[in-house]
């Protein structure tokens, strides 16, 4: 894949060569992972990502309801990566800039959300390293059965970038059961109580934080166990349970079969790591409208937090006691829940972006030590280094295009739990396949240009038709290329022919090869009744090639969206929507939780 920016091309940086006890500083950039943003450049601006998954848990009055109803050369090029070559002699200035560049190293690390960083002497780096790395717990990242596809890269070698972030409530040791109560859970499988997507568009212009409800009702689909084998059945259950059927594996299968996301990456953390990374970042500023405790007498209730009116900056066991709240804000629901999660989020992405007073070396090991013991990740993000060339990939994007919203949902019977609502969460789902932010800023920020003409006669047009409808609840539609593939001929594209390899996909797209067959695509989409954001630029497509997705699973007329319209270009309505610059916002206070 070609490596580019949307800023130009830059040069890629490698690794050192075969050292055995590199400095630090020697220890560069592991872009094999993310080639189309390049290497993270010199600004001291990092986006955190580790310590934006919280785990809130279930034992917040261990209700099951939702509702509350109850990661020789050097990094910096070259062979000593001081510009060409070392001057004689003990020149003061040389020392000087040395310094200089020593203490802009320090700062870029320091920005760090996640603070992988490297440090110590000359001897001890690369031993430090290795340390890191045992650190990490490491999960295969797909449990499920489905072969959902990578998204297409766009015409820069771009693609966008998906990451599961998982919450889970396990009792497991000592630590958790004090800071998660319900010492009874100690053997219980962990459910996953806090689950976000972490959608960075392809040119990293915006980014998109989803949640979904711990209790929402979906399709769990069969998945099989890593460690010992254990084959799952597909269930319809909460949301949280898919943790507990063979590990973060299948959480992202299930996000898969519902959101039609295809995700890169997962990373996990648990209640004692959310306390050990909030200590390392030195508190996250949080505001209430009034003074709280949750904390209910009667039953148990409550994460008990407390803190007077105004804004507090929480860290450690308080950090946790915000991330787990439910009883306290606004309706005692999840949905809550949530709202104050995502405001912890922007919070912290705030202060890191501005600089953090993690400046010293000490402070800058223990959030090092705190996130990589504090993180389950998959295994192709298991190094400290890949975690490192992720945060360069986030910081590129601007806190004014960071959107934090809760997927659009509605009560199911008898207000015990929620489900998706039809229309507005497949119309989100839908943003997020196509790429586009969740702000509605991407609608329109650019001329749009006349469409071009077909290039070719219909009869001479080449198109290959391959059956997308792979789903491992549904199963395939079986013939879909061939019946699509008759239609086509009906209205003039004889030259069509079909592909018989299953594959899954949800939307239904036209792709092309080269943009002189752009004008080709947009009229074979308008013939078939296709919006026009069905037609993309591809590198692997060879001509055309029409996908039938799972939105088109049936019959020869392509099914109108649900809710009518083609693309809005933003997210439907949405009372839980955050921005990344919103530093106002204090959590409403439930009445029945003040003192």
């Amino acid at each position: 894949m070609r490596q580019s920016s949307v800023r130009g091309e830059r040069p890629r940086r490698r690794r050192s060569g075969t050292q055995q006890q590199p400095d630090a500083d020697q220890l560069g950039w592991d872009d094999s992972l993310y080639k189309d943003a390049g290497p993270p450049p010199d600004a001291p601006d990092r986006i955190p990502v580790a310590d934006a998954v919280s785990a809130d848990g279930a034992g917040d009055g261990n209700s099951d309801k939702t509702t509350g109803r109850s990661d020789g050369k050097t990094a910096r090029g070259g062979k000593g990566g001081r510009g060409g070559g070392r001057r004689k002699g003990g020149d003061a200035a040389a020392h000087g800039g040395r310094r200089r560049r020593r203490k802009g190293r320090v700062l870029r690390w320091t920005a760090l959300g996640l603070g992988f960083l490297l440090v110590g002497g000359a001897g001890a780096g690369y031993l430090y390293y290795e340390h890191l790395n045992s650190n990490l717990r490491k999960g295969k990242l797909d449990l499920g059965e489905g072969g959902l596809r990578k998204p297409e890269p766009n015409a820069f070698g771009q693609t966008p970038l998906n990451i599961l972030l998982i919450g889970s409530d396990g009792r497991n040791n000592n630590k958790n059961i004090e800071l998660g109560g319900a010492a009874e859970d100690r053997d219980r499988k962990p459910l996953g109580d806090v689950q976000m997507l972490l959608h960075v568009s392809a040119d990293r212009s915006n980014m998109s934080v989803m949640s979904i409800p711990r209790d929402t009702r979906v399709t769990i689909p069969k998945c099989t166990a890593p460690d010992d084998g254990t084959v799952y059945p597909q269930i319809t259950a909460a949301i949280n349970q898919s943790l507990q059927r063979g590990g973060p594996g299948c959480t992202v299968a299930t996000w898969k079969e519902l959101t039609g996301v295809y995700i890169d990456h997962f990373m996990m953390v648990d209640f004692s790591g959310v306390v050990d990374m909030a200590d390392a970042i030195g508190g996250v500023p949080v505001c209430v409208d009034n003074n709280i405790y949750s904390h209910n007498r009667s039953d148990g209730h409550g994460s008990g937090l407390k803190l007077t009116k105004g804004t507090h900056s929480v860290k450690g066991v308080q950090a946790l006691q915000w991330l787990r709240t439910r009883y306290g804000f606004e309706d005692n629901t999840d949905i809550a829940r949530a709202k104050a999660q995502h405001m912890y989020m922007n919070s912290m992405v705030r202060q890191l972006k501005a600089g953090t007073k993690l400046t010293d070396p000490g402070k800058l090991r223990d959030l090092a030590e705190a996130a990589t013991k504090a993180l389950t990740v998959d295994d192709d993000l298991g190094t400290p280094m890949k975690l490192y060339d992720l945060a360069g990939q986030l910081r590129e994007v601007p806190t004014k295009r960071i959107t934090m919203i809760t997927m659009p949902w509605e009560y199911g019977p008898g207000e015990k739990y929620v489900i998706p609502k039809p229309v507005e969460a497949e119309q989100t789902f839908a943003l997020l396949r196509n790429d586009t932010g969740l702000d509605g800023k991407d609608t329109g920020k650019k001329k749009k240009a006349p469409d071009p003409k077909p290039s070719v006669s219909k009869d001479q047009l080449h198109v290959v038709v391959q059956n997308g409808t792979q789903s491992t609840v549904s199963g395939p539609a079986p013939g879909r290329a061939g019946t699509v593939q008759q239609r086509l001929a009906q209205l003039g594209y004889t030259a069509a022919g079909t592909d018989s390899t299953l594959i899954s996909q949800a939307d239904t797209t036209v792709e092309y090869s080269d943009k002189k067959l752009r004008g080709d695509a947009l009229a074979l989409a308008k013939a078939l009744g296709l919006p026009t954001s069905a037609v993309r630029e591809s590198g692997s497509a060879e001509g055309l090639r029409l996908i039938v997705g799972n939105d088109w699973r049936t019959g020869t007329v392509y099914p109108k969206p649900a809710g009518g319209g083609d693309d809005s270009g933003k997210a439907p309505e949405n009372d839980s929507t955050l921005n990344g610059e919103d530093n106002k916002a204090c959590m409403k206070v439930n009445p029945q939780y003040t003192f």
